[in-house]
């Protein structure tokens, strides 16, 4: 109603002006029937009314489609009315429709190249780098872990640029099933034996209840805590020798939780942390921090309905939660 007012108040004004106009020239030739006058102007606004009527029940539609919203796409080509202004706003729209299908999809294939492209590079540089790796077992120390250690780095950058890469279609390279969480960190554990061993931090796992298990995806779960993990040993090496991986259950929730004792974080970067790219005040000290780990953490907990908490403590240390939904938790209540 408000977008036809709109539309027709200049209709209004100007009929308003003309019989002003009107009437003044027939009082300056000296007419004064103030009864004709009253007839003329309701005759007027009479006919007016009719026509502004007609116009807004029969273009009822058409105005309400333009006041409201899309929910959908697919609603942007329906028809409104055979109405000569509403068919060729249809017509409009079933182009623009069909132009934007045609965008996206171009967009969607050039995504799909990139990420095709990506994929075959990280996996075509893995090759080399296992030998490297394998050349350096014959090297003398410390060469031997220098080089060791410099291949694990890029590993890592790899594998983040792959998940990134990934992390756009996360919803089609889900596998959710039951994952026993003790499992999943002992194969990360197993995985970071020399990432422990290179920095002198141990992994302590505390069970507080056997046999928790959840509904997640394995693989995704273990980059997850893999960040997690590296982090911690990443901010605890020289300070603390320590780490410990627990997993319990709160209000029925499962929970998974990694905490450090290392340099912690400054209040004024911990609600930033997500942010992709933002290393903060620990990024200018450790100079490989890249900013992109945690945010790939929580991109890829939300989209598996997991949450995640942190706290940390400046020169205390950080403490990082994935946190399972009941409905997740496949032994809550048990």
């Amino acid at each position: 109603m408000r977008l036809f007012l709109k539309e027709h108040a200049l209709l209004v004004v100007t009929q308003f002006i003309q019989l002003t106009v009107v009437v003044g020239i027939f009082w300056l030739a000296g007419y004064r029937d103030w009864k004709l006058f009253l007839y003329v102007i309701f005759l007027s606004f009479f006919l007016l009314g009719c026509y502004l009527s007609y116009q807004y029940v029969s273009h009822q539609r058409f105005f309400q489609r333009l006041s409201r919203p899309l929910a959908t796409l697919d609603e942007s080509i329906q028809k409104t009315e055979q109405a000569p202004i509403s068919m060729a706003l249809d017509s409009l729209l079933r182009d623009q429709y069909k132009l934007y299908q045609t965008k996206l999809k171009s967009a969607e294939d050039q995504q799909a190249e990139h990420r095709r492209f990506m994929d075959q590079w990280v996996h075509q540089m893995k090759t080399p780098l296992s030998v490297i790796e394998l050349t350096a077992q014959n090297l003398d120390e410390p060469d031997s872990s220098s080089i060791r250690e410099e291949t694990e780095r890029m590993k890592t950058g790899l594998n983040t640029v792959l998940y990134m890469a990934r992390l756009r279609t996360i919803e089609q390279d889900f596998h959710i099933k039951p994952v026993l969480l003790s499992d999943v960190v002992n194969d990360v554990n197993g995985e970071n034996k020399r990432y422990y061993i290179r920095n002198q931090v141990y992994p302590k796992l505390a069970v507080a209840k056997e046999g928790i298990t959840v509904e997640t995806d394995e693989k995704w779960l273990f980059f997850i805590l893999t960040q997690l993990v590296t982090n911690a040993v990443k901010y605890s090496a020289r300070k603390s020798n320590r780490i410990v991986i627990s997993i319990y259950e709160r209000n029925k929730e499962a929970v998974l939780e990694v905490k450090d004792f290392g340099v912690g974080i400054p209040a004024t970067d911990i609600n930033r942390i997500f942010d992709p790219f933002y290393t903060g005040e620990n990024g200018r000290e450790f100079r490989e921090s890249t900013g992109m780990g945690l945010f790939l953490t929580k991109e890829a907990a939300d989209h598996l309905g997991h949450r995640m908490e942190v706290e940390s403590v400046v020169k205390e240390g950080t403490t990082c939660r994935i946190i399972f939904s009941e409905t997740q938790n496949l032994e809550a209540g048990t």
